[in-house]
């Protein structure tokens, strides 16, 4: 057995065990995706002199390698390491448009192409940012993938300036900026029978959608997962066909739109709420996971009365947006 380091602190390896397997054994919370060396999702840095094993660096930029660049995924280690994320400063990535199409009358899906390796974790957010250096933050909509790609929700708002640019100026092929990814909000390794509660209004869908595919997709997630999505019309419920077909597809998965105002289909939406909806009908969350995404006031009203119906705090994880 050898000692890995990471965030302050030291781990054991099991015999034959990788770094990632270590590392996610030990509930460390870190960014990964094929589990083998294909995405390089998982991308770290060791900081020892000692080079680390040459198969674990299979892919990689000649650059990256001299800087001791590794994939966790495929790296049983032979000597004690060191190991670091890739630095998270405020450093700027480029990415190519690779698609763009509209979702609603105010909502449109925007996908880039990532010009090198890009760790993140389904339901973590970047900044976008322009060639004017109009910047703002949204949530990714997918999971991680070997072409690197990443897709996100854009409500169009009336005087939005960046949004407007993205409707009537970007094209597909074009660049644009992006950030590391940030934020907790994302699905978490571990205790795969856990029922888990998401939910979400507008775009704050964007992230709870790329949650449910890692659930579902990559960690064959067995628990119950319940998604109610509220707008206040209709036209709010720009993935509505989607969430459908996915819930025909997976029985543990399923899906409740909710309308506030007027309802002329009470049969195909849930009228009301979502936030009061879903905590009606699950009053008991004691063992739930919950997520939370949209307005800051759902939210911060949402987080309150899980918790008070059960929920543990390290088990509700909330994103706030005001678009």
């Amino acid at each position: 057995m050898t000692r890995i380091k990471f965030d302050g602190q030291f781990f054991e390896t099991e015999p034959s065990e990788t770094v990632l397997q270590t590392l996610l054994r030990n509930n460390m919370q870190v960014p990964y995706g094929c589990r083998a060396g294909v995405c390089q999702s998982c991308l770290m840095r060791c900081l020892d002199d000692l080079p680390v094993p040459p198969a674990s660096q299979v892919g990689l930029k000649a650059a990256q390698q001299v800087d001791n660049y590794f994939l966790p995924c495929i790296c049983q280690p032979k000597n004690e390491m060191s190991v670091i994320l890739p630095r998270t400063e405020d450093v700027w990535l480029e990415g190519k448009v690779v698609d763009k199409y509209a979702l609603s009358a105010n909502v449109m899906l925007l996908e880039i192409e990532s010009k090198a390796p890009f760790a993140f974790l389904a339901g973590q957010f970047v900044n976008l940012r322009n060639k004017a250096g109009v910047t703002r933050s949204y949530s990714i909509a997918t999971i991680p993938n070997a072409s690197h790609t990443l897709t996100f929700h854009l409500r169009i708002l009336p005087h939005g300036q960046f949004s407007r640019w993205v409707a009537n100026e970007l094209e597909i092929g074009m660049s644009l900026q992006f950030s590391q990814a940030q934020g907790s909000c994302h699905y978490m390794e571990g205790q795969l029978e856990q029922p888990l509660l998401l939910i979400g209004t507008g775009t704050g869908l964007a992230p709870l959608y790329g949650i449910i595919r890692d659930a579902l997709d990559i960690h064959h997630h067995s628990g119950d997962i319940h998604l109610f999505h509220g707008s206040r019309d209709a036209t709010g419920l720009y993935f509505e066909s989607q969430l459908r077909d996915m819930a025909a597809h997976h029985t543990n998965f399923h899906y409740t739109p909710c309308i506030s105002g007027e309802n002329s289909d009470q049969a195909r939406y849930t009228q009301g709420r979502a936030n009061q909806i879903a905590l009606e009908k699950y009053p008991q969350l004691n063992g739930w996971r919950v997520y939370l995404c949209g307005q800051p006031d759902m939210v911060l009203q949402t987080k309150k009365m899980a918790y008070l119906q059960g929920a543990s705090l390290k088990d509700i994880h909330a994103d706030a947006f005001l678009s």
